[in-house]
């Protein structure tokens, strides 16, 4: 996948998650976490990518 493959994903997604709107906004990426995950097929990758999603400890985040 190039950097703009890559781009082209980001826009498309950062619309659809405004589409929904912020209320949406949760589930709509759970179900999207949850297709992409049925087709990665693998259940362990699955685990750690879900770890490695989380923030750091400490990290600043917008709500701080």
């Amino acid at each position: 996948m190039t950097d703009s493959d890559l781009e082209r994903i980001y826009t498309t997604l950062c619309q659809n998650i405004t589409a929904e709107g912020e209320a949406q906004a949760p589930l709509y990426l759970a179900r999207l976490a949850l297709l992409c995950i049925t087709e990665l097929g693998d259940m362990q990758r699955a685990m750690s990518l879900i770890e490695a999603a989380r923030l750091p400890s400490g990290a600043v985040t917008a709500a701080t």
